[in-house]
């Protein structure tokens, strides 16, 4: 299962992957989601307890590391191209993680084909990115894959996927707060299944907390991976709608980094993906921000990476 391969790709690599309980963190369509077993590493004692000093890794002095912006299509080539291109970049560049936005493999332009590309994680698709990472020995933040969903369900979910340099799936998380906002189009639980755990992955850059897009309107979720989980650089791929990008994108992301007091990072697509079908439009401004909420990069419209640095040492001095 899913599950299984990710434990064990972290017990190989020896790192701390912490899949949380999501109680208290509500769904807009439902009740708050259930409670599951923590993995690795924890045992359920220690949820509640203080993580900063136990928990965590030793802070990372310096990590350079690259944010993407790209126009998905509905083609996992013409997309994997592009992927690869920017991750040769970043290599030279001297980066250790490149950070890619949601539908970074496939932005579909009709009802029903992510459904029709949805793979497992051990799928071709996915092989393909493990082979970039371990070509380019660059960890890779996947900020949203088409994962096959639940058997008997023709649903997928929406699934950031973080590879090592060695090519290893270290850990997976799966969108809890699906985008149904009819205003501009966009219904994503007629095509997605919402997960139900928190995760929380070390890296060269620290400990990310592992989000994707429409998850950055609820605070709570920010909280709890950062002052129950440890959490130090939140991850925030998105694919943001151009109404609701103009209005507030730039606003929740800064909020997120003062209000935790971590990095935060946020691929994002950008442009008119197909020029076909929905002929969808994504606002683009890929931006990071530092835990005093000072920009760090924003690629405004364009694509490509932008390179930054990531001190593990600030989110503490932020705290001081």
């Amino acid at each position: 299962s899913g599950q299984d391969h990710r434990t064990a790709g972290s017990a190989r690599a020896g790192r701390r992957v912490d899949e949380q309980p999501a109680g208290g963190v509500r769904n807009m369509r439902g009740p708050a989601v259930h409670l599951v077993r923590p993995v690795g590493r924890l045992q359920p004692a220690q949820v509640a307890a203080p993580l900063m000093s136990t928990r965590i890794s030793a802070a990372i002095a310096h990590c350079k590391a690259a944010m993407v912006q790209m126009t998905s299509v509905n083609d996992t080539a013409t997309n994997f191209a592009t992927c690869s291109r920017y991750a040769h970049e970043a290599r030279d560049s001297g980066c250790s993680i490149v950070f890619f936005p949601e539908n970074f493999s496939f932005m579909g332009s009709r009802p029903g084909e992510a459904q029709a590309v949805a793979e497992p994680l051990d799928g071709p698709v996915m092989r393909r990115y493990l082979n970039l990472a371990r070509e380019t020995g660059l960890w890779l933040s996947l900020g949203g894959f088409q994962e096959q969903g639940p058997a008997g369900d023709s649903r997928i979910y929406n699934t950031h996927v973080i590879v090592d340099a060695t090519g290893e799936i270290v850990a997976s998380y799966r969108k809890i707060h699906l985008y149904d906002a009819p205003f501009v189009g966009l219904v994503e639980s007629r095509q997605a299944v919402a997960g139900d755990r928190l995760v929380v992955a070390d890296s060269p850059a620290g400990p990310l907390g592992v989000t994707i897009c429409y998850d950055l309107r609820f605070p709570e979720l920010y909280q709890k991976l950062t002052f129950l989980h440890g959490a130090q650089v939140l991850l925030m791929p998105s694919a943001f709608a151009m109404k609701t990008g103009e209005a507030h994108w730039e606003t929740l992301l800064r909020c997120r980094a003062i209000e935790n007091q971590c990095y935060v990072v946020a691929a994002a697509q950008v442009g008119q993906h197909n020029t076909d079908g929905n002929k969808r439009c994504s606002w683009g401004h890929a931006a990071a921000f530092d835990p005093w909420g000072s920009c760090l990069a924003n690629l405004g419209t364009q694509p490509g990476p932008a390179v930054f640095d990531i001190d593990g040492v600030r989110p503490a001095r932020a705290r001081a």
